[in-house]
């Protein structure tokens, strides 16, 4: 089951990515904050209607616990809306998305685990094609800064353009490591316990937010955040299947999950008209021949 829930997950959040990068404008000084906020009631939400048909009852002492890595997730997902205000989504989500493989590899090495050769070949196929369309989206952009140097506005956004992401793979490879090892090898907590800790932490963290946001005099108005509402919503599903993925079986579902941007990279290209070079697709081909390898594998 845990291949259909990852592959569940790398669906809902590369839907995600579109929707956050629609939902975020780059003269909005606080569009990052009010997805953060969006994505954080909707967790609420959700955490609060799955308590109540689980029959379950949140454990403080377990939500301390898992801190840590939800102020990680937490901390690399606002990172990454802040990004998106300034490169396109087939930029940043690659760039973002090697954490998934360099956890699953880290994975191996710290439990010694051993895998078939397979395995090992859909993990660089996937890290190499990934890295492959990071590279030649960056050529680009390195190219278009001779021509902007004169423009300050212009160079902040080629400096943020692999910041961000950078900063995202960090965090977020840290978090799904620490994941792993709570969920899977370790099984320190539960499933269903981490799934209400992280959403109820990053309630509290949007319910923070609206107050500072009030304390700016920043409005929030409901009819024009359609698309982080939509985004939150497919982040929230995708959460849910992503929890009982690397409960199950972490080394391969991280690979899985992390590779969603092979998702977002393509409907960047066909729905927000971002350009893609054949060198892009060869990039893509190879990660979604490495994602199938893990599918049908039984490890």
């Amino acid at each position: 089951m845990y291949i259909l829930f990852a592959l569940l997950t790398f669906t809902c959040w590369g839907v995600a990515d579109l929707f956050y990068k629609k939902g975020n404008v780059t003269d909005s000084k606080y569009d990052h904050l009010k997805t953060g906020i969006m994505v954080g009631v909707v967790m609420g939400i959700h955490a609060t209607i799955y308590m109540i048909v689980k029959g379950l009852t949140i454990d403080v002492v377990a939500m301390l616990k898992y801190l840590p890595i939800s102020l990680l997730y937490i901390s690399s997902m606002v990172i990454g809306y802040k990004g998106l205000k300034y490169l396109e989504v087939s930029l940043s989500s690659p760039i973002q998305n090697t954490s998934g493989v360099i956890t699953s590899l880290l994975l191996v090495l710290v439990f010694k685990e051993e895998l078939p050769i397979p395995a090992y070949i859909a993990f660089a196929l996937i890290f190499i094609g990934i890295l492959f369309l990071s590279i030649t989206e960056y050529s680009s952009y390195k190219k278009e800064r001779n021509e902007l140097k004169k423009n300050m506005v212009k160079n902040k956004v080629i400096f943020f353009t692999i910041l961000f992401p950078l900063a995202y793979c960090v965090l977020d490879g840290l978090g799904t490591f620490l994941d792993s090892v709570y969920l899977d090898k370790l099984e320190i907590i539960e499933e269903d316990m981490s799934l209400l800790c992280y959403e109820y932490t990053f309630f509290i963290y949007a319910f923070i937010t609206a107050l500072y946001l009030k304390f700016k005099k920043e409005t929030i108005t409901i009819k024009k955040e359609k698309d982080k509402i939509v985004a939150a919503i497919l982040e929230t599903a995708g959460e849910f299947f992503y929890v009982f993925a690397i409960g199950e079986n972490s080394t391969i579902s991280a690979s899985i999950v992390g590779s969603y941007c092979i998702l977002s990279f393509l409907l960047g290209g066909i729905v927000l008209k971002e350009k893609l070079s054949k060198k892009q697709y060869i990039g893509i081909a190879l990660a979604i021949i490495g994602i199938i390898v893990l599918s049908i594998l039984d490890v």
